[in-house]
């Protein structure tokens, strides 16, 4: 069974270009390669026509995988978002206890996700361990080098 997962009217119109993409591009790139490929020979000794073939397996395997995650999203109504904890969409200002550094993150479904804009995944380590605070909750979040401590200090909508 596959997880139910939340994106933005915008981040679903992104998954469903990337689902075209390689349905109607990729798709017949990959099936060019393999025919190519065979057309040079003894399929038995055919280095070409082997990569060409697992590299449509992996296509089809990405394909599959993104039309399933496609199958199984809702769109968030931003409107009926509670703005009292954190949750998807909630951009999140934060105070980290150790060094008084104050960051803003919003957070989206993963596939959504880019630090160099403020968008963090729901269920990064930090995503995971914001959901559901208040302002002025701390959370004691496990990441790669020990555990920091992040102090919610505002809660709004993107």
């Amino acid at each position: 069974m596959s997880k139910v997962s939340y994106y933005t009217e915008e981040g679903l119109k992104k998954l469903r270009a990337e689902l075209n993409q390689l349905k109607d591009i990729e798709r017949p790139k990959a099936s060019n390669a393999i025919a190519e490929a065979r057309d040079k020979g003894d399929l038995s000794e055919n280095a070409e026509y082997d990569a060409a073939k697992e590299a449509q397996g992996m296509l089809e395997m990405l394909i599959a995988r993104t039309e399933n995650t496609l199958s199984n999203a809702r769109i968030i109504n931003e409107s009926e978002l509670d703005n009292s904890k954190v949750l998807v969409l909630s951009t999140v200002e934060l105070k980290n206890k150790a060094n008084a550094g104050v960051m803003k993150y919003t957070l989206v479904a993963q596939s959504e996700a880019d630090l160099k804009i403020g968008k963090i995944s729901v269920d990064s380590p930090i995503g995971k361990g914001l959901l559901g605070k208040k302002v002025g909750e701390s959370a004691i979040i496990e990441v790669p080098n020990g555990n920091i401590e992040l102090e919610v200090v505002s809660i709004s909508r993107s």
